[in-house]
């Protein structure tokens, strides 16, 4: 089968609900993305195949196939067409599977995969509006929102709150540190954004970290889902604005453009999980991909595990004994933030850049779903 690989992959700084990005329409913020992707690689807009981008929200500006226009503003020939995807939180994580099997199976040579998400200008389950679940699936399954799921994730695993509030404390630590570091400025396009007085600024530093987020500020903010339980607004994922994605390319069609790819796609995996519980589905769809790479936990030499709530990878870690020291350093989503459709290429571009820093070679990316699903990616940097 034919060799994926990927050639780069940037992404936007992570805005604040109501922050950097909030006058900044979602479709021109993907078509930044989208055109200096094709810049720093080199790549004539011309030869690309297919743009797919996640998108959970898809109502408003995010409507109509954002994948489409965005390519559209960004200047893509109209013969390039654009398809936009809903798999909750792994969305742009599925873009990249897509592409990844459309190039390995023959049918096509370039693919450019991301997401994007404005949780600003619309908002989360707007989408959704008034509509209940339908009698025939809560005949089936018992469905709850991802909090409430969260809570009894906590008393399965018996988990504390102060072990949640410690997971999330640390991961704006380990935030704090890469941006001083410099970890992200490769990766990130900086975006000139107006302000209200008409000045313009430059974004180009994750705006989620928040100084002072220790255990013991954490500890005193109050359970959203359930006033007896433990999950706050301080050990879960922020609402945040952002864009990301990364170009793929048969490695033939790389070699043939004189292109030398960051990494490798190892191996790829899907699966649905309890949809009550619904935040498990990491474990399997990590334990999946293994066996599909013929490598274990400790080939890894880094793993991105999406922070949608502390025991999320809390649990992930307990389930597949991985190191945690090897696990989100340079933080999650909970201290930078997490763009619903834009999350998964974008912890893959920080993946990407990390293992070309560090100079390790294998990376393991696993996010959970909505309704219980995950997926799950390996990916191998390339000397």
């Amino acid at each position: 089968m034919t060799e994926v690989v990927i050639v780069d992959g940037v992404r936007t700084a992570i805005g604040r609900r109501k922050g950097a990005f909030s006058e900044y329409r979602p479709d021109e913020l993907a078509a930044i993305v989208l055109d200096e992707l094709v810049k720093r690689a080199g790549v004539d807009k011309a030869d690309v195949d297919d743009v797919i981008l996640g998108c959970v929200t898809q109502i408003g500006e995010q409507s109509g196939n954002i994948a489409r226009t965005s390519a559209l503003i960004a200047g893509f020939p109209i013969h390039v067409p654009g398809v936009t995807i809903d798999r909750q939180c792994g969305s742009s994580q599925q873009a990249v599977h897509f592409g990844a099997q459309a190039i390995a199976s023959g049918d096509m040579d370039i693919v450019i995969a991301g997401g994007v998400e404005s949780m600003t200008r619309e908002p989360m389950f707007s989408n959704v509006g008034n509509t209940k679940v339908s009698p025939k699936l809560s005949e089936k399954y018992e469905i709850i929102n991802q909090g409430l799921s969260s809570e009894r994730m906590v008393e399965k695993w018996n988990l504390t709150r102060e072990e949640l509030d410690k997971y999330s404390s640390e991961s704006h630590i380990k935030a704090f540190e890469a941006i001083e570091k410099g970890h992200f400025e490769k990766e990130i396009i900086p975006v000139d954004v107006l302000q209200a007085d008409g000045t313009i600024t430059s974004c180009k530093i994750d705006e989620g970290p928040r100084a002072g987020s220790t255990v013991e500020v954490l500890s005193g903010l109050k359970p959203v889902f359930d006033e007896n339980g433990v999950i706050t607004a301080g050990n879960a994922s922020q609402m945040s604005d952002g864009a990301s994605a990364v170009l793929l390319m048969s490695r033939k069609k790389a070699d043939e453009l004189g292109l030398k790819p960051k990494a490798r796609i190892i191996a790829r995996s899907v699966t649905g999980s309890d949809p009550t519980l619904m935040l498990t589905g990491p474990i399997e769809a990590t334990k999946k991909v293994l066996l599909k790479a013929g490598l274990s936990i400790e080939d890894m030499d880094t793993y991105e595990v999406n922070e949608a709530f502390a025991q999320v990878p809390l649990v992930w870690l307990h389930e597949t004994g991985a190191n945690p020291e090897k696990l989100n350093p340079d933080g999650g989503a909970i201290a930078l933030g997490h763009p619903l459709g834009a999350t998964g290429t974008k912890l893959l571009v920080t993946m990407l850049h990390r293992l070309e820093r560090t100079g390790g070679r294998y990376g393991l990316l696993a996010i959970c779903e909505g309704m219980g699903m995950a997926n799950a990616t390996i990916i191998e940097r390339i000397e």
